[in-house]
């Protein structure tokens, strides 16, 4: 019989080689060495770098959101300030309206002509361009009452309706006086 080695020798040449191109025998040779253990509780990572990261991060978040409360504040106290501002030329817009109006008044625009000298026609005559005709008669403007002469009203075209016949009143109530809210339910004395 042959010894136990030479029939590994045998058998591992005769073997195919491995996908990764191992042969057996090699695999058989190689010495395994134990790494060194660490020991469970002996040496841990040290916990200050640990602590002080978790604090940094949370003092930046308190500052943070401090900084941005306080923008938010900034910015809706200058909101306030912005709607304010804006009722306020709102009112001086609607003042100037109002003002804009009355300046635009006929009767004070009639005033300030008068002032400054100007009459008013009393009415106006047309020419006639085709024909050299003048339409109306022309009469010249006087000076009135600061120039402003009261227009002769047109006479009335129609006849004004008949007046109302006044209204028939009950007995027992005095139209002239007030009504007593509370004595005897709404009913005049």
């Amino acid at each position: 019989m042959s010894s136990p080695s030479s029939l590994r020798t045998a058998r591992a040449a005769a073997a195919p080689a491995r996908p990764g191109g191992v042969r057996p025998a090699a695999t058989g040779r190689a010495r395994l060495a134990l790494a060194p253990r660490f020991p469970r509780w002996g040496r841990r990572a040290p916990r200050m770098p640990f602590v002080v990261l978790v604090s940094v991060i949370a003092v930046s978040g308190i500052v943070g959101l401090l900084l941005f409360n306080t923008s938010m504040q900034q910015a809706a106290f200058t909101a306030t300030q912005l709607e304010d501002r804006a009722a306020d030329l709102s009112a001086r817009s609607e003042e100037l309206a109002l003002a804009l109006e009355d300046l635009r008044d006929p009767q004070r625009i009639a005033e300030q002509a008068c002032r400054a000298g100007m009459v008013m026609g009393p009415t106006a005559a047309f020419l006639d361009v085709d024909t050299g005709r003048v339409i109306g008669v022309p009469e010249p403007a006087v000076r009135g009452a600061c120039g402003l002469t009261a227009p002769t009203p047109a006479p009335p075209t129609r006849p004004a309706p008949p007046a109302p016949a006044p209204a028939a009143q009950p007995r027992g109530v005095d139209v002239a006086s007030p009504l007593r809210f509370g004595a005897g339910r709404g009913v005049a004395r």
